[in-house]
């Protein structure tokens, strides 16, 4: 049941997708994500399960249409498929779109059950087809356990996106490889510039730095790009490759700015309300989740929140520095 008045920020901005980190942990170490040796957060400090439930139900109830589970590694949080279950419910309820961003580590166990509850798409992190490549970026994945996971959530039916960030000197003379690979086996690909967040040195992510008007730049070599008026809300834009129909999205928080259309927050799994990826201010909701059983004045929180959220971020790679560098890593957020 919707509450009375949705989410608007002071930006006129609706607010209708949820982003929302179950869980600190991963099975993985990605570089550009977060440091090898992570000191993880205290069970005790994460939302329950029952409280993300009442969480996302009261974002829902203002108006939040799309909710995407994140982490960390969503998967990796012990009985995750009950929260997925739940959050079931809303679907056809006011809520549209339940998905999930996953390592895809641990689709193969759990594609058919994630099926079951309505997911209908899941957006998969892989940054390279090279084996050697995937095992330095992950420092800890395997590379044939992703793909068998990638095989399982298409069998299961699943609608499969590749996201992968673009890194110079990593994966650039893969792009080719990348855009045939996802063709052959009918998933849609995103491109994404590496963001400056964690605490790698700032040298360190300048070398990486891969614009993506340059990747842009290559495929035209290669294919026709025709520009779609596809908008999600979301940070994506996107081109479909004439030669092949695929569609290839682009997202640019260095190189073009995606802020006027944002309808997004981020909710961490300590219940730190995130209204924007790239700006430190945040709002606590665990305080007034624990502090009453009543929703209202949960709801109190979130619109207070809302009120604060930015009309956009700072991120900027101009001048050859990174400024704009959040110190928080990117799983802590939830991506």
């Amino acid at each position: 049941m919707q509450h009375a008045a949705p989410l608007i920020d002071p930006f006129a901005r609706p607010i209708t997708y949820l982003r929302v980190s179950v869980t600190d942990r991963c099975d993985f170490r990605c570089v550009y994500c977060m440091a090898e040796h992570m000191q993880f957060l205290p069970k005790a400090e994460l939302l329950t399960l029952e409280e993300l439930d009442r969480l996302c139900s009261a974002f829902v109830g203002l108006g939040v249409q799309k909710l995407r589970i994140t982490g960390g590694e969503p998967l990796v949080r012990r009985n995750i498929m009950g929260f997925f279950h739940a959050m079931s419910r809303h679907l056809g309820a006011g809520l549209e779109e339940l998905t999930l961003t996953t390592n895809g580590s641990q689709l193969g166990r759990f594609a058919g059950e994630l099926a079951d509850c309505g997911v209908r798409r899941v957006n998969v992190s892989l940054d390279t087809l090279d084996p050697d490549k995937f095992a330095a970026i992950t420092r800890w994945g395997r590379l044939p356990q992703v793909l068998d996971g990638i095989r399982a959530a298409a069998a299961a039916g699943l609608r499969v996106k590749i996201n992968v960030v673009a890194l110079r000197g990593v994966n650039d003379g893969e792009l080719f490889d990348l855009v045939r690979w996802c063709g052959d086996q009918g998933h849609d690909l995103t491109f994404i510039e590496v963001m400056p967040m964690g605490d790698l040195g700032n040298e360190d992510r300048l070398d990486q730095y891969w614009p993506l008007s340059d990747l842009r730049a290559r495929l035209a070599e290669r294919f026709t790009l025709m520009d779609l008026a596809e908008r999600t809300g979301g940070p994506a834009r996107y081109v479909r490759l004439r030669e092949t129909g695929q569609k290839i999205g682009f997202i640019t928080p260095l190189t073009h700015n995606f802020c006027e259309s944002c309808n997004r927050v981020r909710l961490t799994c300590t219940g730190e309300l995130f209204m924007c990826l790239g700006q430190e201010d945040n709002a606590d909701l665990r305080a007034p989740l624990r502090a009453s059983g009543d929703d209202a004045v949960l709801i109190d929180a979130i619109r207070a929140a809302i009120a604060n959220k930015p009309k956009g971020h700072d991120f900027d790679y101009s001048r050859q520095t990174v400024t704009g560098q959040m110190t928080r890593h990117m799983s802590h957020t939830g991506g």
